[in-house]
């Protein structure tokens, strides 16, 4: 079974390459988990938010006993997945037994379904890649980028239209602090093996080749069949409305949200305090693509309409 994340932060096109894979017959997914942020915690503390604090670590914590918080947190996860009979299965008293029945349950669902992959998509999951390496040594991770004062442009948009969710919450500067930690982190793997970046332009622009590269990456044969997007449950559209334009799978340019939120003053503001994009972008294109021509030239586009079966 091969075990794939997709990171990054959020508002950065993570649902649409989720979308695009699900649409692979090889590929199994799910609705974002929030597993290993809900298990270790402490998320605004990781994205390096001034006022937060890590949470005090108990002598049993040292000794490998999960928080009560994050069992909680597994076992509301298992009942979403398996139902309210097999969601009352027990939750291990350790993080590392937590975590391997987390994964082979989605061993499980993805060999019940027929498929040889899974994926788990949830963007915050970047902050937590140490500790997904040590429990999955052979993961896959998908690294989804899009330029920053775009991302801070939607994270607006969407904190506006979606004002009774807190998935959003945050000011123009806070989320320009995160996005700047998360093209740190992004940084910090390239070159890594097991480690593959995907720009959302050169998605939009090019989807062929970001399509081809993609299923070099993970070994997946780029020219079969694709299924229904409706066939897999990408998200639960009911609490994340804001993913109805990206669970079809198919790539198209994004309404530039820039010009209709920002005036001058802040876009100067952000163009100042925004980390270099353009310099991310040039060390990842700078690598040769992961087995980039396994499959040789010349193959049709997989993720096309086209070829929707």
């Amino acid at each position: 079974m091969q075990r794939i994340f997709i990171v990054g932060c959020p508002r950065s096109g993570t649902t649409l390459v989720q979308a695009m894979l699900a649409r692979h017959p090889e590929v199994f997914t799910l609705p974002e988990t929030a597993f290993f942020e809900g298990l270790f915690t402490d998320l605004k503390w990781r994205w390096g938010d001034r006022t937060a604090r890590a949470r005090p670590r108990r002598p049993h914590h040292h000794l490998g006993f999960a928080r009560r918080g994050g069992r909680r947190a597994f076992r509301q996860l298992q009942r979403s997945l398996l139902g309210p009979d097999l969601g009352r299965e027990h939750v291990p008293l350790r993080t590392r037994a937590c975590t391997r029945k987390f994964i082979a349950m989605l061993d499980r669902m993805a060999a019940a379904a027929g498929r040889s992959s899974w994926i788990e998509k949830t963007p915050n999951h970047l902050l937590y890649i140490p500790e997904i390496e040590a429990a999955v040594p052979e993961a896959r991770f998908i690294h989804v980028i899009r330029r920053g004062i775009d991302v801070v442009a939607s994270l607006t948009d969407a904190t506006l239209n979606f004002e009774a969710y807190e998935a959003f919450d945050g000011s123009v500067a806070l989320w320009t602090h995160r996005w700047n930690h998360a093209i740190e982190i992004h940084r910090e793997q390239v070159g890594r093996p097991h480690h593959h970046f995907i720009f959302l332009e050169d998605l939009v622009r090019d989807g062929d080749t970001t399509w081809q590269q993609l299923c070099a990456f993970l070994d997946l044969p780029p020219d079969a069949r694709l299924t229904d997007p409706a066939n897999h449950a990408i998200a639960n559209l009911e609490q994340e409305p804001w993913k109805h334009a990206a669970v079809g799978g198919v790539p198209r340019e994004a309404e530039r949200k820039v010009d209709q939120l920002f005036g001058p003053r802040i876009k100067r503001w952000l163009q100042s305090n925004l980390a270099p994009y353009d310099e991310l972008r040039a060390a990842c294109s700078a690598l040769s693509p992961a087995k980039q021509a396994t499959h040789g030239p010349g193959r049709a586009a997989a993720w096309a309409p086209k070829n929707l079966a």
